[in-house]
């Protein structure tokens, strides 16, 4: 099952893929709130509602008809992991970490498949970093890392997009890593039963047509079920939130210095994720 926000009719509406088609959801559906993807997973978490009932009362659109929103617009938690990859951790001269390094984005980074990202002005140095983030579907707290997954309703594309002279300011990443639209998020949400191994997914991120991200990930230090249980016993997940599992190598940071091409208006990103389809964004 795939899951989607998208804009249509003049406003924002969830859309499911079904049957080789995308279909709007109805706003209110016997008494809930459905008009986004947030609601969705709300709903699914607390209520006993049938998905094909719901598929039952939802509307063919054409393409066309409508255009993308980023695939979450509230998340209570926006998690990200900092040198989750073998590889990167080597071309970043970082030693391999022993325990996950967490950070955070806040709602403002949320951008859609296709949208302009802009360039902020106080930075000369915006990278890409190509991701797969979870998102989670029930309330969890001190999950075990067998049972971690459980907590997962779907996997999506993410774009950790970083400004690393900002970033590396001080030892506080924030500052680079939330800058407006600097997480597309999407196109879709892909339910977990679609995904059986999230730890043996194809990875792939071009820079106007040059292929710069090329890895599995396999090569993740601290599997998704390890990341959930971590986070779940200091936080209580809920509906909704998003984790950013890390990137693989290949970012312009981990270039010599002298061939960091840095991010610049008009440059295009497309990232694709197996299972998960492809997202685009260009700079602006």
């Amino acid at each position: 099952m795939q899951i989607a926000n998208v804009f249509y009719g003049g406003e924002e509406r969830l859309a499911v893929y079904h049957a080789e088609s995308w279909m709007i959801v109805p706003k209110t559906w016997h008494g809930l709130t459905m008009s986004t993807t947030d609601d969705f997973l709300l709903h699914q978490s607390t209520s006993s509602f049938s998905v094909p009932d719901l598929l039952e009362a939802a509307v063919p659109v054409k393409s066309g008809e409508w255009t993308w929103r980023p695939a979450l617009t509230r998340p209570e938690k926006i998690f990200c992991i900092g040198l989750n990859y073998k590889q990167h951790a080597l071309e970043s001269g970082m030693p391999l970490p022993t325990s996950p390094v967490v950070f955070s984005k806040i709602s403002n980074t949320l951008a859609a498949h296709e949208e302009g990202v802009p360039i902020p002005e106080a930075s000369s140095q915006v990278d890409y970093e190509a991701e797969l983030a979870m998102v989670i579907g029930r309330v969890t707290h001190n999950v075990s890392v067998d049972e971690a997954l459980q907590s997962v309703w779907g996997y999506t594309i993410a774009n950790d997009i970083s400004a690393r002279d900002l970033q590396t300011k001080t030892s506080q990443w924030l500052l680079g890593k939330s800058c407006d639209k600097f997480l597309p998020l999407g196109p879709v949400v892909t339910s977990a039963d679609a995904i059986p191994d999230p730890n043996r997914l194809a990875i792939d991120l071009w820079l106007n047509g040059e292929n710069r991200q090329h890895s599995n990930t396999r090569d993740m230090i601290f599997s998704c079920a390890e990341i959930v249980s971590y986070l779940s016993k200091v936080w209580t997940l809920k509906p909704g939130d998003v984790i950013c599992t890390g990137t693989p190598q290949g970012v312009i940071l981990g270039r010599p210095e002298g061939q960091r091409d840095w991010l610049k208006a008009g440059d295009v990103v497309r990232l694709r994720i197996e299972g998960l389809g492809e997202q685009l964004s260009h700079f602006v």
